[in-house]
């Protein structure tokens, strides 16, 4: 087996930019362009395999006809997506049902994330969480349009990693940009939109108020997180998350400063995104070169391979449920 290199998928977004562009030297399409979906199998932006034998095959077409390449899993859709987003303005405030609220109302998987920060300006800061005691003190905050007092900033710098557990509310906010990992899904519930107008309707964008009140964690609790660094030689190995805290996903980052030899940990494959630097991948007496912007699958069938170079990776990896 081949290790799977794909092209990703562009999506505009009232919020976006063009920093795909000119930090990844994405082509992107004209406009704002706020999301890459890099390694997707979502029917709402398919990512493709991008050489080797399965060149032009959408991800969740390979997932279904080749199971060998992820160990012949159980679950019948391809479980994680991995993104970049470009906030060149802020995204409306928002949350995400779990798996069984989703598995009922919109027929998906749930929505826990995460975000590793790869640049924010000066100053930035997230929304995440909130400072409602009680469903009932949440409700009136949000009848009142009370955000000054809902709503929890939280700042943030280059390099930072934040966990979103559904039912986190949450927003990006302007100059900030982040590689996410979260589960397959794309249910999002707006609480709030700054009263924003889509420019191609005319309209303020529809928000979920109902179901953001459904799904939303009260009080907000932070996940206590883990994060744990190794050292192997020049290189750097950081744990982001892992079960129990993550029981949808384990997180990576490698930095590659010299030859490191890897396998798969969680899963029987493992999902890499490049985001700084380059290098090469050796598997299978095969090398392939590696730079920033790349994003690629390790499918099952490659046990081992090694890493050299200069690589700031992001890796994950789905996690038995």
């Amino acid at each position: 087996m081949e290790p799977l290199f794909l092209s990703p998928f562009f999506l505009p977004k009232i919020w976006g930019g063009r920093k795909l562009e000119t930090v990844f030297d994405y082509q992107i399409p004209d406009g704002k362009i706020g999301e890459c979906w890099a390694i997707s199998a979502h029917p709402h932006g398919l990512s493709k395999i991008k050489k080797g034998p399965l060149a032009g095959m959408p991800l969740n077409e390979v997932y279904q006809k080749y199971p060998e390449y992820f160990g012949n899993p159980k679950e019948k859709t391809f479980p994680l997506l991995t993104k970049i987003l470009d906030a060149n303005d802020s995204l409306s405030v928002q949350v995400h049902p779990d798996n069984e609220y989703a598995a009922v109302h919109e027929h998906e998987l749930g929505k826990t994330e995460c975000w590793y920060v790869i640049q924010a300006d000066p100053g930035s800061y997230l929304i995440y969480g909130h400072h409602a005691q009680t469903k009932e003190e949440l409700v009136k905050m949000i009848e009142n349009g009370d955000w000054e007092h809902l709503l929890r900033k939280y700042p943030v710098k280059t390099g930072d990693f934040v966990f979103v557990p559904s039912g986190t509310i949450h927003a990006l906010n302007k100059g900030i940009m982040v590689l996410e990992t979260q589960q397959s899904s794309d249910t999002t519930y707006r609480l709030y939109d700054y009263n924003r107008v889509d420019e191609k309707t005319g309209e303020k964008r529809k928000l979920h108020l109902k179901q953001s009140i459904d799904v939303t964690t009260v009080p907000s609790v932070d996940p206590k997180l883990n994060i744990e660094t190794e050292k192997r030689g020049k290189s750097t190995f950081t744990t982001y998350v892992k079960p129990p805290i993550s029981p949808h996903f384990c997180v990576w980052q490698w930095q590659i400063r010299d030859r490191q030899e890897l396998i798969h940990q969680q899963a029987a494959y493992t999902l890499l995104s490049v985001i700084a630097g380059q290098g090469t991948l050796i598997t299978n007496q095969e090398s392939y070169p590696l730079k920033k912007g790349d994003h690629l699958i390790l499918p099952a069938g490659i046990k081992n391979w090694e890493l050299n170079g200069n690589l700031q990776i992001i890796a994950s990896e789905p996690c038995a449920e």
